[in-house]
């Protein structure tokens, strides 16, 4: 608790924190309503899960080279474009519903934008709380970013749920002033956020360095296969049961309400995270999370119901913030100042590059063998997943906060 504190002292990191969830606010709540958009318009779970798809792939995209560009340029001015860039996409989505002229081509298009404007703002944030928040305070930063995007998926879900209800672009405009809002508090942050490396080096070389950085570690090259992986399967999992309790006939904000309750179980899992990260080894954190994930979701199988939804994510989401928080943290803590952006970018390239078929492989099993055996086989792969992590010497080997090395390099 006491880095908690000092964090609430520190105004810069403050400033960042409050602007940045009311930004993930309204982006929870886009993302959240783009499949029900979609299938509404198209009535078919392939297309719907296109524009999600297409944001993914855009933050895949873009986050090797805006690891790039954090280590070159201001970091606050690249964090603004991009939340002025997201801002821009969503506001059109707002007036073309508006409009009655929304389209899946449209949905996708600024799905795709959008996506690329996060992945470059990502890397940025990582780097921006690096250069506010003194290394002791690392684990309780990182937990407090974790908290700060549970708060949004505990209101972004009924949230979106309930506008969308109202009007098709209410979501989306909302999500264009939350955008504004994020400009105006990074502009009021006073740490320098400038680059620490220079620009006489070549793009490539400099993007090769973050990459071999991080495959050079086994454990990061480890937790990378595994991050991938999981990340494909749980995330097809849950666009499934989603589509299924949307065919279903449950109301938007009925689905919303499953979101809520993951996001509670981050909120607590956040507050319980510097605890547990100050306790537990962080690579045997690592692995009771991999099988975290499996285990609560199993009834999904059998009922894809909100409240059951709803309890299955509060409990996955109980010890996610925790191991998020303990693997970045240490990231952070062993990677040089000049290399912050690269590592980070890379760190979630490798991990996120198979996300954009999730959506789409979601889709495809529904379609193909129905909720229930797509429910069945996702779960199956998911377990697969937590198996390789406890397999994996160099994950479960990884010491907690006390080990890990004296001194930061710069």
């Amino acid at each position: 608790m006491t880095g908690l504190r000092a964090l609430a002292r520190n105004r810069d990191f403050t400033t960042l924190w409050v602007g940045e969830t009311v930004n993930e606010l309204g982006t929870r709540m886009s993302t959240f309503v783009l499949p029900l958009v979609g299938l509404a318009i198209s009535r078919s779970a392939v297309t719907a899960s296109l524009a999600e798809a297409a944001y993914l792939l855009g933050t895949v995209l873009t986050l090797l080279p805006g690891g790039v560009l954090v280590d070159r340029f201001d970091r606050r001015r690249l964090m603004i474009a991009a939340s002025a860039t997201g801002g821009l996409c969503y506001g059109s989505l707002a007036v073309a519903a508006s409009a009655g002229v929304l389209t899946i081509p449209h949905l996708v298009a600024v799905g795709l934008v959008a996506g690329a404007a996060v992945g470059v703002f990502g890397p940025a944030q990582i780097s921006a709380i690096r250069s506010v928040v003194p290394t002791a305070l690392l684990p309780a930063a990182l937990s407090q970013n974790e908290a700060r995007q549970h708060v949004a998926g505990l209101l972004g879900g009924p949230l979106g749920g309930l506008l969308l209800a109202v009007a098709r672009g209410l979501p989306f405009a909302v999500n264009a002033t939350t955008a504004a809002v994020s400009c105006w508090t990074l502009s009021r942050i006073r740490t320098d956020l400038s680059a620490t490396a220079g620009r006489g080096s070549p793009w490539l070389a400099d993007l090769r360095e973050g990459v071999r950085f991080v495959l050079a570690r086994p454990f990061f090259r480890h937790l990378a296969l595994w991050a991938a992986l999981v990340n494909l399967v749980l995330n097809a999992l849950l666009f499934v049961v989603v589509l299924r309790m949307a065919r279903a006939g449950s109301h938007p904000s009925e689905i919303g309400l499953a979101s809520a309750a993951a996001g509670v179980g981050g909120i607590l899992g956040a507050l319980l995270a510097p605890w547990l990260v100050a306790r537990v080894a962080t690579g045997r954190l690592t692995v009771l999370i991999a099988w975290s994930v499996v285990v609560p979701v199993a009834p999904l199988v059998w009922w894809a119901h909100p409240v059951v939804a709803g309890a299955a994510l509060f409990v996955v989401l109980l010890l996610n913030p925790a191991g998020n928080a303990g693997i970045a943290a240490y990231r952070i803590a062993v990677t040089p100042a000049r290399l912050q952006g690269r590592v980070s970018s890379a760190s979630s390239f490798l991990s996120s590059s198979v996300m954009p078929l999730a959506p789409v492989l979601g889709g495809v099993l529904l379609e193909a063998f129905g909720g229930r055996a797509a429910t069945a086989v996702l779960l199956a792969a998911t377990a697969g997943t937590a198996l390789l992590a406890t397999l994996s010497r160099p994950i479960r080997e990884v010491p907690g906060p006390h080990a890990w090395p004296r001194a930061v390099q710069p």
